[in-house]
């Protein structure tokens, strides 16, 4: 052997030194390239985990836990004359508090110290006092006072504002929108009424009462404002309801001002209809507890849609009005109920902006509760006596307690900024008011100010589905065929066309097809559905007799075409069969239809939507086909070719050799190009935006719309405000998708692997 200083001059081959720094240089790009691509692995895995973890972030606020304490306690602001306690109110800042007693005096304390801040007098006639008092939603802070005459006056309390310095000053005030003198209602022979109820409605204020005799009369005064002079026109008008025939211990009246419920002393509610006041009609009369307990307390919540009843057996239920579809009347109908105390509820306090309510009981227990979600959130015992009197602040961040036989009042601080996220409101059927039967729904916000959110995710989860899947249905089978075709048919001077020019259709915006699914797309289908029927017909039809007749034609005929150009002949057979499905539309709708497929569905029962699941399925499996058929095609064609050539030698066909080798050996990349494209499927927002409908439904016709998570998404977050339970479900919603596609492509990945494993041997 000669060694490396041997080597004749002129030699090719570089010498020791240059050999080893070679090495050294390789050695280092062999490095880099090894950890620089397994930086970056963990670099996208690092990207993936804050991702998740940001989602997260945002979202756990939802699981944080309620919490109800006593924040401080203090003697209650009495009058200058001690009187019994008619209610109490806190102001929008919950920093003022309000109570009410019988003397007619309402006196503002400082909702922190306790300290009386003001004194104001309701007018009392003279040798006459308060007998009744009521109130009506909290938010609208409308009040009625009953005297021993029985006169009745509406009060309104209104908190003004003024800033001096930068600094914030309110001061209470009194006015009364019917007039500062007591009115009379019915006959205006009633000297003391067991119940009055005062509501502002639509169209004006009614204010009602009852007697222990069971008569009940009401009263609508609406208001109007003179243009010119300023000055208000009140006008009235009286009506009476039937006698119950017992004592009146409750009057409610919701804000549409359709019916009027009446409790009696044995805890039955009569429902009359007063759409026509002066013929009311008793619907029905319901036992609101049953079993032998009594009706101890109950409150409309906000909105007066939902009425929430307490017994004397601790129970705590939810009823509202549901429609029946056979005889277009609605009624009272038991909806749920919430955890109960261990002695009689004694008070209910909704809150003023969303379904959640406090209740007070004997036992001097209080409980929070949601409705929509169908949860008690607390339940805290906070004194040994009973429970008489609770105010929630409008932020539903405070309450006060007042107890019976006990001078002190105490603060609740509660902490519970989304209690609509249970399980079972996010992803269960939730009974809504106004709904005839539990459902999922998603609607998050409303013109109505007593709106009940309704956040369900199913609607969402199910239109991502559904949209993914439709897409798929059209782009799978359309790219992988032409994959298949592309990579080991088509000759190659074609495929360096070809697939270009597919793969090219990807960098098509997706705003551009959703807006051309959107504006043109779904309206020229509308007018004519027949292209689907016969599309789908003629279109595999003509291919299948385009073949057939090729394989007829005689052997020098073929050879004039060159062996993998056959699929140009198809062009002008696609082309003429599209011409005939688009120009037979009218004849097939006259023909078979009644001259209108679209209304022929609506007469079939069959829902279409312009933009629906069709339109999606269309324009987004336009969108997936490149991706799909791209990787598909590369895992076909770089097949080895040893394997095909000795499938050939061995006899098989073309075809066969396709169907048992090359597809076999490319099944782990062509089963990833469909995971790929269903991946971006699920993920897409804009054209499901544009061409969908937006309509959040759970089902799967072809002809409806949907909402996708991807576009709720975009579509809701810029509007909804920062740190909202609306904003954190949105990021749920964004959790929800990212959790949904990692496990996905994770049981892809895995598939994936098992197929490359099993036909390794090939």
């Amino acid at each position: 052997m000669t060694n490396d200083s041997a080597l004749p001059e002129g030699s090719l081959l570089p010498d020791a030194e240059r050999r080893q720094k070679l090495r050294k240089i390789r050695a280092f790009r062999d490095g880099f390239s090894r950890y620089g691509v397994g930086a970056g692995g963990l670099g996208v895995i690092f990207a993936l985990a804050l991702i998740f973890i940001y989602l997260f972030y945002e979202t756990f606020p939802l699981l944080k836990p309620v919490s109800v304490g006593v924040e401080t306690e203090y003697t209650v602001p009495g009058d200058e004359v001690p009187a019994p306690t008619l209610h109490l109110t806190l102001d929008r800042y919950e920093q003022i508090g309000a109570r009410f007693s019988k003397s007619g005096t309402i006196t503002f304390f400082d909702a922190n110290t306790g300290g009386v801040l003001e004194r104001l007098e309701v007018p009392t006639p003279e040798g006459e006092r308060i007998t009744a008092f009521d109130r009506a939603e909290s938010r609208r802070s409308l009040f009625v006072f009953g005297y021993s005459d029985g006169g009745v006056l509406p009060v309104k309390v209104d908190y003004p504002q003024t800033f001096v310095g930068g600094v914030r000053h309110i001061h209470p005030e009194l006015s009364y929108p019917l007039g500062d003198e007591p009115i009379r209602i019915g006959a205006g022979l009633v000297e003391d009424y067991s119940a009055l109820a005062v509501v502002e409605g639509r169209g004006g204020y009614i204010v009602a009462g009852g007697t222990e005799e069971g008569e009940i009369a009401m009263a609508l005064f609406s208001t109007r404002r003179n243009m010119m002079t300023g000055e208000v026109e009140i006008r009235r008008s009286d009506y009476d309801l039937p006698s119950l025939g017992r004592p009146v211990r409750q009057i409610l009246l919701p804000e549409t001002l359709r019916n009027v419920f009446v409790i009696d002393d044995r805890g039955h509610l009569f429902n009359f209809n007063i759409v026509d006041r002066n013929n009311p009609v008793l619907i029905e009369e319901i036992e609101l507890v049953g079993d032998g307990a009594r009706v101890t307390a109950s409150e409309f919540l906000v909105g007066s849609r939902s009425l929430i009843v307490g017994g004397s057996d601790g129970s705590v239920r939810q009823w509202f009005l549901v429609r029946d579809e056979e005889s277009g009347q609605s009624h009272m109908t038991f909806i749920r109920s919430f955890r109960g105390h261990d002695a009689p509820v004694t008070f209910i306090e909704p809150e003023s902006i969303r379904k959640g309510f406090l209740t007070g009981a004997e036992d001097g227990s209080v409980g929070l509760h949601f409705a929509t979600s169908s949860v008690t959130l607390a339940m805290k015992s906070v004194s040994d006596v009973p429970v008489a009197r609770l105010a929630m602040g409008p932020n539903n961040r405070r309450a006060l307690v007042k107890t019976e036989d006990s001078d002190v009042l105490r603060v609740l601080a509660i902490d519970n900024p989304h209690p609509q996220t249970t399980l079972s409101a996010l992803w269960g059927r939730v009974w809504y008011e106004g709904r005839g039967e539990p459902e999922f729904i998603w609607q998050s916000s409303s013109a109505d100010d007593a709106f009940e959110p309704k956040l369900s995710i199913v609607p969402l989860s199910v239109g991502t589905l559904k949209a993914a899947l439709f897409a798929m249905l059209l782009a799978t089978p359309l790219a992988i065929m032409g994959a298949i075709y592309t990579a080991y048919f088509m000759a190659p001077a074609i495929r360096r066309v070809v697939k270009p020019s597919i793969e090219l259709m990807e960098a098509l915006p997706t705003v551009i097809l959703g807006f051309l699914a959107g504006i043109w797309l779904a309206p020229y289908i509308e007018n004519n559905l027949p292209i689907l029927i016969t599309g789908v017909i003629l279109f595999p039809l003509a291919v299948l007799i385009a073949g057939f007749v090729w394989s007829r034609l005689p052997q020098g005929v073929k050879s004039l075409v060159p062996s993998g150009w056959e699929a140009a002949l198809l062009v002008p057979v696609v082309i003429l069969t599209g011409w005939i499905v688009v120009t037979s539309s009218p004849w097939i709708e006259v023909a078979f239809f009644d001259g209108s497929m679209r209304q022929w569905f609506t007469d079939v029962g069959i829902p279409y939507d312009q933009r629906n699941a069709l339109i999606v399925g269309m324009a987004m499996g336009f969108a997936v086909i490149p991706t799909i058929f791209s990787i598909a095609e590369d895992a076909v064609f770089n097949v080895p070719r040893h394997l095909t050539n000795g499938s050939l030698a061995l006899g098989a066909t073309p075809w066969q050799t396709v169907t048992g080798v090359v597809l076999l050996t490319a099944s782990p990349g062509i089963f990833s190009a469909v995971m790929i494209g269903f991946g971006r499927a699920v993920g897409e927002t804009m054209i499901v935006l544009m061409a969908s409908g937006n309509s959040p439904v759970v089902n799967f016709n072809l002809f409806e719309g949907m909402r996708t998570l991807a576009a709720n998404i975009a579509v809701e977050l810029p509007e909804t405000a920062v740190g909202s339970t609306h904003f954190r479900v949105l990021f749920l919603s964004a959790l929800v998708l990212l959790v949904f596609t990692f496990l996905l492509n994770t049981a892809a990945e895995i598939v994936r692997q098992r197929l490359r494993k099993r036909y390794a041997s090939l």
